[in-house]
C-alpha cells in the first residue's frame, strides 16, 4: 500500500549538539524528499558544536543552520521512527505518537574527545565517517522500500 505521507524520523542524543546533527545531516542528504528528518536532545546544549559543523562541511553537508532542540518539541507530533545515537537518550526516550520503529545506534561522543586540537578534530572526523556509513546504509534501505 502506497501512501503520500512522508515518514517522520527523529534522531535523538543527549545534548543535540554533535551526533544527532551529524546523523540528521547525512540522513536528510541521503533520503531527500522521502522523509522528514529532525534531531533533538534530552538535555539540549543550546548550540551545534562548531567542529560538527566543520567536519560535515568537509563532506559537503551544511548543518550550520541547525539548532539544538529539546525532544519535548516533538511530543505532540507524529514520529514514525526514532533513532537514538547515545545510551542516555535511549534510556530516557519516550514513545512518540504514531511511532512505529525505534533504532539504537550508539556512537562515541566526539565532544568528549581529549588531546591536541588536531586529535580532537580527527575524533570528530572518525565519528562522522562511522555515522555516514550507518546512516547512508539505512537511507538506502528506506529508498529500496519505496
Amino acid at each position: 500500500m502506497t501512501t503520500n505521507t512522508k515518514q517522520n524520523i527523529l534522531i535523538l542524543c543527549t545534548g543535540n549538539s554533535c551526533r544527532s546533527h551529524i546523523g540528521e545531516g547525512f540522513l536528510r542528504a541521503a533520503v531527500g524528499d522521502l522523509a522528514n528528518v529532525q534531531s533533538a536532545g534530552s538535555k539540549p546544549a543550546g548550540h551545534v558544536h562548531p567542529l560538527a559543523i566543520k567536519v560535515m562541511a568537509e563532506v559537503g553537508i551544511d548543518i550550520s543552520g541547525h539548532r539544538s532542540k529539546h525532544l519535548k518539541e516533538f511530543l505532540d507530533q507524529r514520529v514514525d521512527t526514532v533513532i537514538t545515537v547515545c545510551g542516555n537518550a535511549d534510556q530516557v526516550c519516550p514513545i512518540f505518537p504514531g511511532q512505529l520503529n525505534r533504532h539504537h545506534w550508539p556512537f562515541f561522543d566526539p565532544a568528549k574527545a581529549t588531546g591536541t586540537d588536531d586529535e580532537v578534530l580527527q575524533c570528530f572526523r572518525d565519528v562522522r565517517d562511522e555515522m555516514r556509513r550507518v546512516f547512508e546504509a539505512y537511507a538506502a534501505g528506506l529508498r529500496d522500500a519505496q
